[in-house]
């Protein structure tokens, strides 16, 4: 069990170093005549605290960390990364504390409102409202 004020600490971060995205675009795959829409669902932080990212990565047990490409003479940065059902899992976690992304938040949630989680449970949004008693 993850500690609230961890969440909250994590979803306070999350809107002021993070980015979301939730959009959905055409995409043509190797081998294919056709473009297909594709979704694109990602949640991402990045910083030069390398410690406080792997942090992040060990209390949400998901989305991966590494380096990121910066032009030369700026200081290294790390970023942490998920996507799709993980990035459904960190949303229903840090969505009560989140204040600036939570438009984007709510859709990734929305999206995946009705189907399997990844511990195998159902989860909908209004569920989990009154499983955390925010309603």
């Amino acid at each position: 069990m993850i500690a609230q004020t961890d969440l909250a600490y994590i979803a306070g971060l999350f809107d002021g170093e993070g980015s979301v995205s939730y959009k959905q675009y055409m995409r043509k795959r190797k081998g294919q005549k056709k473009a297909y829409p594709t979704w694109q669902i990602r949640l991402e932080i990045a910083m030069t605290d390398q410690s406080l990212l792997r942090w992040v990565t060990e209390v949400l047990g998901v989305g991966t960390m590494g380096p990121r490409k910066v032009k030369a003479g700026r200081k290294k940065q790390w970023r942490w990364r998920c996507s799709h059902r993980e990035a459904y899992y960190v949303c229903c976690l840090i969505f009560p504390w989140s204040h600036t992304k939570l438009d984007k938040i709510q859709q990734i949630i929305a999206h995946y409102a009705e189907r399997k989680l990844m511990n195998g449970n159902v989860v909908s949004l209004e569920e989990y409202r009154k499983a955390m008693n925010l309603e």
